[in-house]
Order: C-alpha cells, then structure tokens, then sequence
C-alpha cells in the first residue's frame, strides 16, 4: 500500500471533519467534540465510575477527568463520591443533559448520514464492521 494510502491518513481526515460538524453543531449548547462521547455513554450508564467509563471509552483518566469537569460545570453531568470507594467518582447525567439528549442524537445520526452517504446498507454494516475490528486491534495492539 502506498504511503498516500494509508489507513490512517482517511481515518485523520474522516475523523477531524466528523469533529468538526459536532463541534459546530453542539457549540451553541458549550459542549465540544471531545466531551459528547462521555454524555452519550452516561446515556446509558449512568451511575457509572469515572474509572469504569474511562476504561469503557478506552480514554485514559487525565482526559475523562478534563472532559467530566468541563461537563459538570457546565452542568451536564454531576460528580457524587463513591459510598464504597471514597476516592472514586460516581457520574450521573442532568435534566440538562437530558434535555438536549434528542439534539445530540440527531447531529450524530446527520454526521452518520453524511459519511455513509450513497452507501448501500451491506457497504454500511461492511464499514461498521471493519471500523470495529480496527479499533479492537488498536486497543490490542496498544495495550
């Protein structure tokens, strides 16, 4: 494979221009492209440790605590102290976030349509699929 072909210079373009239309989309609400992912897992685990998250995401911890606090103040996300761990973090969602929940699964669902515009649903689920796999090896490779 050429140089100009490689893997990762299309996963860099695919992603810096993804980024970029949630950014512009979410700005109005004080939310970057890099703090959404945490609102849209705390979605569905909330209650979760900020270790766990982290973990789950693969982000390391310094960045999970960067985004979590820029999240909690402006108010999206609550920070309570582990009943069972007092040095840990349970994270919950607020009405906040709540409420935009509907704005940020439509501008993910857009962003989605755009990158897989004229795509056959077999050339979407191929993509996923692949897409998958690659992260996984990432994260096996790197660990």
């Amino acid at each position: 494979m050429e140089s100009s072909e490689s893997l990762g210079k299309w996963i860099s373009i695919l992603n810096r221009y993804n980024q970029n239309y949630i950014s512009k989309h979410l700005k109005e609400y004080n939310i970057g492209s890099g703090q959404y992912i945490f609102i849209l897992n705390l979605y569905c685990n909330d209650g979760i440790s900020q270790d766990k998250l982290s973990d789950l995401l693969a982000i390391d911890k310094g960045t999970t605590a960067k985004a979590i606090k820029k999240l909690e103040e402006a108010g999206y996300v609550r920070r309570d102290v582990d009943e069972t761990d007092r040095r840990a973090y349970k994270l919950y969602v607020t009405q906040k976030a709540l409420d935009i929940k509907p704005i940020i699964t439509r501008v993910l669902n857009e962003s989605s349509s755009f990158l897989s515009f004229d795509f056959t649903e077999e050339e979407k689920l191929l993509a996923l699929k692949l897409l998958k796999k690659m992260s996984d090896n990432a994260i096996k490779y790197l660990e």
